[in-house]
């Protein structure tokens, strides 16, 4: 569903990401560490298709569409979402509005706002005095109404206290279908129903640095993203574990 083959990006004069091979299947959740500065949400933002990120090499297709050279709006009309680190205050738009906006289509608002204890804020402007958990609700929200099938986690944990951490936690895996129920597995004698099936399947992207989100989301691959490279795919609880004993580096050379 997602595959990006030997990409390579620049961000103003400089080459942030070089050699970047990735495949997320459906219903599959990949998780990504690495240093600050690293790239991380560099990819992100490269998937999501924001111009300033410049692919000098490689392809981005998703769902068999090559959409490397994609605007933002046809990425996301696809199925792509994204749920920010810092989003912006938004003066003038209610969250009501940016949730229609996000859906599309004739929703339920209230009911999804309370999946995220968010009602009291749909008439208020978007991130307008939010705190940071209210943030990552508001952002969750969104990703509700939009019901992507790719959906970006850039540091779902950051600013969220213990509190919010579990709300936040729980609705991601509800969003990823990671909530524990076995998945539906499609039958492969049935072509046509089996790719309904997997085009229902979510599939996510993970960038943390705590590994808080590992409670609630059972991540399929762990990978680390260092000086601009994806230098290994493992169990994301040992790659934690090794960043933790030894740090990104020899993490790298060692699962290398």
């Amino acid at each position: 569903m997602l595959q990006i083959e030997d990409l390579q990006v620049r961000l103003g004069d400089k080459i942030i990401l070089d050699h970047i091979d990735l495949e997320i299947e459906p219903g599959e959740t990949h998780v990504l560490f690495g240093p600050n500065g690293s790239g991380k949400t560099s990819l992100l933002m490269t998937i999501v298709g924001y111009p300033q990120y410049e692919v000098v090499k490689g392809t981005i297709l998703f769902k068999g569409e090559d959409i490397t050279r994609w605007p933002i709006n046809e990425r996301a009309q696809l199925g792509i979402g994204m749920s920010y680190q810092r989003p912006p205050t938004i003066n003038g738009l209610k969250t009501r509005q940016m949730v229609e906006i996000c859906a599309n289509r004739e929703v339920d608002v209230e009911a999804m706002a309370s999946q995220v204890n968010l009602e009291s804020f749909l008439e208020r402007d978007v991130n307008q005095g939010f705190s940071g958990g209210e943030i990552k609700r508001s952002e969750l929200l969104q990703l509700l109404a939009q019901n992507a099938d790719l959906m970006l986690f850039d540091e779902p944990e950051s600013g969220v206290d213990l509190e919010n951490i579990a709300l936040v936690g729980k609705t991601i895996a509800e969003l990823l279908q990671k909530n524990g129920r076995s998945p539906d597995i499609p039958d492969i004698r049935d072509k046509t129903k089996m790719q309904r099936k997997l085009e229902r399947m979510k599939m996510g992207l993970i960038i943390t640095h705590t590994g808080f989100i590992l409670d609630y989301v059972d991540a399929d691959k762990g990978q680390v993203l260092f000086n601009g490279r994806l230098s290994c795919v493992s169990n994301p609880r040992e790659i934690l574990t090794c960043i933790g004993h030894s740090g990104y580096e020899e993490c790298v050379r060692c699962i290398a």
